[in-house]
Order: C-alpha cells, then structure tokens, then sequence
C-alpha cells in the first residue's frame, strides 16, 4: 500500500511522539509498503523515508513539545503540501498524527477519496490542559474539547497508543469499541541495547565513576515532571552521595538554573538534546531510569528504551505505566517526590533486585515490544479500514 503521512510537527527533533512516527515508517517500509511523510519545515530527514515539508517560515523555530498560537498557519500550509503530495502518489491511506493531523486528514480524504486512520497518542483538550495552555472548564477548553470530539468521529478509524487512551475514546467521546484499536509503541531491541561500550563517552560528559547513575531521556518540561523530579534529587541530596542523575533532553536551560538554584547541580550532568542515533549509548550509562511524567492517558515511549537498555526503571503509579511495565515497574505514588526519591533509593541499595529486574526488563522488550509486530498490526487496521470504507 502506499501511506500518506500527515505529522503537523517538527520532524524529526529526537523526542517521543517523532520517535514513533519514525519506528512505524521503518517497520511499514520493511513490510513492503510505501511510506510519504508530510511535516513542518524543522527538523531532519530521516534516510530511506520520502519527506516533504512546507516553506521556510524564517520567524518560527519552536522543536519543542507543546502548543502554539503559530500552528493554524503552519497547518494550512502542511494541508496544501499534503494534497499536492496527496494527488502526486495516490495513497491508499491516509495516516495523520495528532489531532491536527487528524483535522487536516478529514479534509484531505474528502478530497482525495481514501480512508483516514488516527494515530492519537493522547488527549488534546487534556494535553492543553496539561501544558497550562487552558484552564478546565474554561470557555478555550469547552472549545478544544468540543473540537477534539469532532476530530475522533471524522476518522474512518483510531490507534490509540494505549489501551487507557483507547478506553478514554470510547467513555468520554462516545467511539465504538469497533473504531478503535490500541497500537502501543515499541522498541528497536537491537539498537537499544545494554553492553555498549561507553567509556569514552563517560569520561566526555564527566560522569563520576563508583556511583549508581539514574538516567532520564525525554522532554524537559513540567509536563513531563522534571519539577518533581528534581526535588526528588533535593530530597536524596540530604543523606546521600553515591547518585548522580545524567537529565537528556531539552529545553535544558531553565531546568539547570532551578538545579543550581537548589543547590543540587554538582549531583546532575545535563546533555542538551541527544541524537535519537545515540541515544542507546547515553541510556548505557544508567544502572536506573526514571520517568516522573504525570500523564494518565498519553503514551510514554521512553519506557520501552529504558526496557531495552535493561534499565529498571522508576515510575508514577499510571494506567499508562502499569500497562507498559506490568509488574516489572519500580511505582510511586503519583506525583509525590517524596515517593519518587523513596523507590530510586530503593532500587539501587538492592543489587540483587537490580540484578534481577535488568534482566527482566529486557527479556520483555524483546519478546513483546518489537516494531515489526506493531507495524503488522498497522497494516491489519489499514486493510479493514479500506474494506469499510469500500462499503
């Protein structure tokens, strides 16, 4: 088949949601399909995969996570290079990431006559809620909510990259079951994984030797709990000395402030944004993961890394989580720092449960979390969504 991808982002910048646009292109790719990816002028080819992006726009260059009053023109213009391509190579279906996506997808298949699956990694009136961007119950939140309902009902049919999102579409937006299927993320257990060599990069970051490092790779943003995250490490600064947390990702820059701020600095190595190409390396590094991201619903792909890595990872108690890690996760009570500093102090005075979990995690990663058999599952949805849409 040949797949029009539609990702209102700017892909790649190394971070969650491209992650997963990437891995599913790959694993299609190596199925034998035909893979288009539409996106925003920023970001970076990724090789093998057709990317076309719209025009330079010189004042825009946010690769962050998050909203922007800059994205409705941004949109427009990704539509419109999206039916040019669109019309150029036929596709069979349109795949649109995120709910701007989605919105211009609805367009799109009137237009070009194909069905449109929804890959949705999360609430949108939820996300904007979460970002600060709206308050609930506000009238802009009503507005996206009512908004964010509409866009579910006009694909032919949804991916939720978890099952708690796909419950949350069919209780809270009316969905059927039928129209909805859970496509959890994956993993490259081949790239990902432990027994790199990383003496070299050790000894370039400056990370102490003869201490338990606790690595975090993600979005460095309130949303993602950095602020818990950090007093967590305050909280262990008190009595302990033998940590040191490597935090990868960015924007880094207030993070370091309020790190030196609280005095805790000398404990923290902050890398800036990491090549997604890298990245196993950096992961390499850690005896422990953490992840304090606080959201019940929206997928959390960094898990699968840690897992893949052999990281026992420490976590928010979360549906999302739970489902990920089952009982293989290190679980704190959501959003108490307390907890999260409790359970990394844990897990690293217990070598034998150390031991133990590492192993674990990447037997799991291995034998459940593979991007091929994600893939297969996505061309599974495109087939039934043409038949339906045949009718």
């Amino acid at each position: 088949m040949k797949i029009l991808v539609v990702a209102p982002t700017p892909y790649f910048s190394d971070r969650g949601c491209h992650v997963r646009i990437l891995e599913e292109a790959k694993a299609l790719r190596f199925l034998g399909h035909e893979i288009h990816i539409c996106t925003y002028h920023l970001g970076r080819d990724m090789e093998g995969i057709p990317t076309y992006r719209i025009p330079r726009i010189p004042w825009y260059s946010k690769q962050s996570a998050g909203p922007s009053w800059h994205k409705p023109y941004l949109d427009i213009l990704l539509f419109f290079l999206a039916l040019s391509v669109g019309r150029r190579v036929r596709p069979d279906v349109i795949h649109a990431h995120l709910h701007e996506g989605a919105f211009l997808g609805f367009l799109l298949k009137k237009i070009l006559r194909v069905p449109l699956v929804f890959d949705c990694q999360g609430s949108l009136s939820s996300e904007l809620m979460d970002h600060g961007f709206v308050k609930i119950g506000s009238f802009l939140y009503r507005m996206f909510y009512a908004l964010e309902s509409k866009i579910n009902k006009g694909a032919d049919h949804i991916i939720a990259s978890s099952s708690e999102m796909a419950q949350l579409l069919q209780s809270q937006f009316g969905m059927a079951s039928s129209d909805v299927t859970p496509v959890v993320d994956g993993v490259d257990a081949d790239t990902f994984c432990p027994g790199l060599d990383v003496t070299l990069l050790r000894r370039e970051l400056g990370v102490p030797k003869g201490k338990k490092v606790i690595v975090y790779l993600g979005a460095m943003t309130e949303y993602q709990g950095i602020d818990l995250l950090l007093e967590s490490i305050r909280t262990l600064t008190n009595n302990r000395v033998d940590f040191h947390f490597l935090l990868m990702g960015y924007p880094e820059q207030e993070y370091r402030d309020k790190a030196q701020a609280l005095g805790i600095s000398s404990c923290i190595t902050f890398t800036g944004k990491i090549d997604y190409g890298k990245a196993a390396f950096y992961l390499n590094l850690g005896s422990v993961a953490v992840s304090p991201k606080l959201a019940r619903t929206e997928a959390n792909g960094k898990l699968y890394n840690y897992m893949a890595c052999a990281l026992p990872t420490v976590v928010f108690d979360t549906p999302v989580n739970r489902e990920i890690l089952g009982n293989l996760g290190i679980y704190a009570s959501c959003g108490n720092s307390q907890d999260l500093a409790a359970k990394i102090v844990g897990i690293i005075d217990d070598p034998a449960g150390l031991n133990t979990l590492s192993l674990a995690v990447r037997e799991k990663a291995v034998s459940a979390y593979s991007w091929m058999s994600r893939g297969e599952e996505l061309v599974v949805v495109y087939r039934k969504t043409r038949i339906m849409n045949d009718f």
